[in-house]
């Protein structure tokens, strides 16, 4: 038998959660077959099986997190895991007809009762007739009372008839009823008829139900007695008036634990934003002709197989204006004390996911054709969807670009991926009125409207080369034959 242990499936991680387990004990699995999917502080992954073989024992149990190095799954060479199950047990007889019904004591189930509650039925002959004592009856501690034996005879016999109590011959004579009679309930004892329902409204408003009167049928508390009453210290806390106290369902408050993805990126963008002195710009852009521009390469059989959106023209206009201000895709390095300029782009896309924010990269962008890039955005923005992102899909990356727009936001202070220096927000893309000159008039005319916001380090990168870039960027957009001069 083989014990796979938790690899370290890049960048040094420590330890990862078992999300979803996709074998059971007893499945024949083959080399490479995936066995599980583990969530990392980077993303979901997916787990192929070292081994061949038959699946023993699943050690870890899903949702649990454990270190790199811990065994999770043994496999071993084809034979079946072990049972404890023990050989069936030969039928037992079935009862005569005619014979005394028999119930299994060690089966609340059986009796309908729970534990230390007599059965009727047991074998007469063991303990004669006897009746379930009433929960709640006292055990009789007076001189004269009757036995523990007769006060709990009474069980229907084969004829039907209930035999009264036989006192013992040395004990005086008591009344029938006495047997039958339970003391009453001291008050601190005494425990109010109320549903569940009812209970839970009295839990939450603070009524206490043991003072109240129940005027339902039978004394039992109903819901209007547990609200009047509620009304009633409301009013007397209000000077008579009477206050309306909310009613709420479910628990008020829940924790979830922050883990996996969604702690690694609170943790880097708490470094980053007290590392890294942010400055953000805005600029406004009349982005008509980039939309005219989709819609014509939608059009186009090249573009057939690949999706085309704003985001694909936005993102070729960040890796051409980059070429003019290269510090935008530099990075500062504090412990060295040096700005790395970087000669490619790996151009980050960030991806809110169920699981927490990804920023997958796109390898060498700035090489990818237009086609090219649009089917790698594609199955970026796929892939990430799916929580599928790799570790080494989201290391090395030099730019990031967030779509808000998508969510129907305008604009917004992004801030900057660790190990990059700026990153560009998209905002939505909306039908507005603006002020366009055609032969030196001006007329208002509808146009589509864009905002874009870029946040940059301003340790190595200044408001200079900040502006410049932006208005590159902002300049493709609005006339997307601009390209030509980059």
């Amino acid at each position: 038998m083989s014990e796979f242990k938790l690899p370290d499936v890049g960048e040094g991680l420590t330890e990862a959660e078992i999300v979803s387990w996709k074998v059971k004990e007893g499945d024949v699995v083959a080399i490479n077959e995936i066995i599980c999917e583990i969530e990392t502080a980077k993303s979901i992954v997916e787990l192929p099986s070292p081994f061949a073989g038959t699946v023993q024992k699943l050690m870890v149990a899903e949702g649990q997190m454990v270190e790199v190095g811990t065994p999770i799954i043994a496999i071993g060479d084809g034979a079946a895991p072990a049972t404890t199950e023990t050989p069936d047990a030969p039928a037992a007889p079935a009862p005569a007809p005619d014979a005394e019904m028999q119930i299994d004591l060690s089966n609340p189930a059986a009796s309908g009762g729970g534990e230390g509650e007599s059965l009727v039925g047991r074998n007469k002959v063991d303990r004669g007739p006897v009746r379930r004592a009433r929960r709640g009856a006292a055990a009789p501690a007076s001189e004269g009372g009757a036995s523990t034996q007769q006060q709990v005879q009474g069980a229907f016999t084969p004829g039907g008839a209930q035999p009264e109590p036989v006192p013992d011959a040395d004990e005086p004579a008591v009344p029938a009823t006495s047997a039958r009679e339970e003391p009453a309930a001291a008050p601190a004892e005494t425990r109010a008829l109320a549903k569940p329902p009812v209970r839970k409204l009295a839990k939450d408003l603070g009524v206490d139900l043991a003072a109240l009167t129940g005027s339902g049928e039978g004394g039992v508390v109903t819901r209007a007695d547990v609200e009047e009453a509620a009304g009633s210290g409301d009013r007397a806390a209000s000077g008579g008036e009477r206050a309306v106290t909310p009613v709420r369902s479910g628990a008020r408050e829940t924790r979830e634990p922050v883990k996996g993805v969604r702690k690694m990126m609170a943790q880097a963008m708490s470094q980053s934003a007290f590392t890294a002195p942010h400055v953000t710009e805005w600029v406004t852009v009349d982005v008509t002709r980039t939309m005219e521009l989709v819609e014509r390469l939608k059009a186009r059989r090249e573009f057939r197989e690949v999706r085309v959106s704003p985001l694909l023209v936005l993102a070729r206009a960040v890796m051409l204006a980059a070429r003019r201000t290269p510090e935008i895709n530099s990075f500062w390095d504090e412990a060295a004390q040096e700005v790395v300029h970087k000669h490619y782009v790996n151009l980050g896309i960030a991806a809110a996911t169920p699981r927490g924010l990804v920023v997958p990269n796109i390898k060498d962008a700035d090489s990818l054709g237009l086609i090219e890039l649009a089917r790698a955005l594609g199955e970026l923005t796929a892939v990430a969807r799916e929580g599928k992102t790799q570790p080494a899909d989201m290391a090395g990356g030099t730019f990031t670009i967030t779509n808000v727009g998508v969510f129907g936001v305008d604009a917004g202070t992004p801030i900057i991926n660790p190990g990059e220096s700026a990153i560009l927000c998209f905002g939505a893309v909306r039908k507005q009125p603006w002020v366009v000159t055609t032969d030196g008039v001006d007329e208002i005319v509808p146009r589509q409207i864009t905002t874009l916001a870029l946040s940059f380090d301003h340790r190595h990168i200044d408001g200079e080369k900040g502006s410049r870039f932006l208005a590159d960027v902002a300049g493709i957009l609005e006339d997307p034959a601009t390209a030509l001069l980059f």
